[in-house]
This record gives structure tokens, C-alpha cells and sequence, in this order.
């Protein structure tokens, strides 16, 4: 073939230069790695908790007939709007960091189990989520810990059942 061997041995580089199929496996191997699943999963839980914070922030403007809300139509319109904007945004980064700081230890966490224990199966999540609940939860005691993690595991092992039912 012009341009190279093909890959050397067909699969997903074949066609490919030796260069070209030397940097699918780096990506590969890197897309693989716990560091990264980490990294990806805390960034995508922050971006999915931001748009789901700026959503719930702009759901609590709709009536004024909570004292606050009261409090707010008082005010001339473009103080209601930039007092509006700020809170949304607050809202917004709170929700996003507690997403991506949920998504980032359950996906490091699953990564690292599933390294150790060398297989995929329901076990890892299980334990991630349990692990998961019980760090978020420490804060609050070790009642909360606890509660943390039996919820996070349930939850993990609804969600992993259903995505591996055939």
C-alpha cells in the first residue's frame, strides 16, 4: 500500500500508516486510562450540572407571590434582571461543580475497582457507588455516610442492570 504497511494486521488501523496506527493506539490506550475517564466524566458532569442548574434557577422567577418574589417585582426591571442573571449563575456553578465533583469520583473510583479486580461487571459499580455516597456524604457524619452509600449503590445498580440488559 502507498503510504505505509496498512497498520500491520487490519482491525481498527487497517488502511492506516504505521505512524497513523501508532497514534490511534496512544489514543486509545489514553481514552482507557483512569486519569483521563476521570477528567472526562468530572468535565462532563460539570457542563450537564450547569445546564441543569441555569434550568431549575429560572423555574424559581415565575410567580411573585412569595415574599421574595414580592420583594423583587418592587424593584425597577433592570435591577430584577441583573439581580436575576446573578442568582441563575450562582445556581448554575453550584450545581455544576456538585455534578462534575459526583461525576469525576464515581468514574475514577469505577475505573480504578475495575483495574484492580480485572473484570466489568455489576460489582464495580456497586462498590463505586457506595464509595462515592459514603465520600459526598462524610461531611455530614457517619450516619450520612452510610445512608450515602447504600443510596449511591442502589442507584448505581438500577442504572448499570438496566444498561447491560441484552
Amino acid at each position: 500500500m502507498p503510504g505505509g504497511t496498512g497498520g500491520g494486521g487490519g482491525g481498527a488501523t487497517a488502511g492506516m500508516s504505521d505512524q497513523e496506527a501508532a497514534m490511534v493506539k496512544a489514543m486509545q490506550r489514553a481514552m482507557e486510562s483512569c486519569p483521563f475517564k476521570t477528567v472526562i466524566s468530572g468535565g462532563m458532569g460539570f457542563a450537564l450540572g450547569g445546564a441543569f442548574g441555569l434550568f431549575m434557577s429560572s423555574m424559581s422567577y415565575d410567580t411573585p407571590l412569595s415574599a421574595s418574589g414580592q420583594q423583587l417585582t418592587d424593584l425597577p426591571f433592570r435591577e430584577q434582571l441583573r439581580r436575576g442573571f446573578r442568582d441563575m449563575g450562582s445556581r448554575s456553578f453550584s450545581s455544576a461543580k456538585n455534578f462534575g465533583l459526583v461525576g469525576a469520583i464515581f468514574a475514577g473510583t469505577e475505573c480504578c475497582i475495575e483495574g484492580y479486580r480485572a473484570k466489568n461487571d455489576l460489582t464495580n459499580g456497586i462498590t463505586a457507588g457506595c464509595i462515592t455516597g459514603g465520600v459526598l456524604g462524610a461531611k455530614a457524619g457517619p450516619q450520612a455516610a452510610a445512608i450515602g452509600c447504600v443510596g449511591f449503590a442502589a442507584f448505581s445498580a438500577a442504572i448499570d442492570s438496566y444498561m447491560r440488559m441484552d
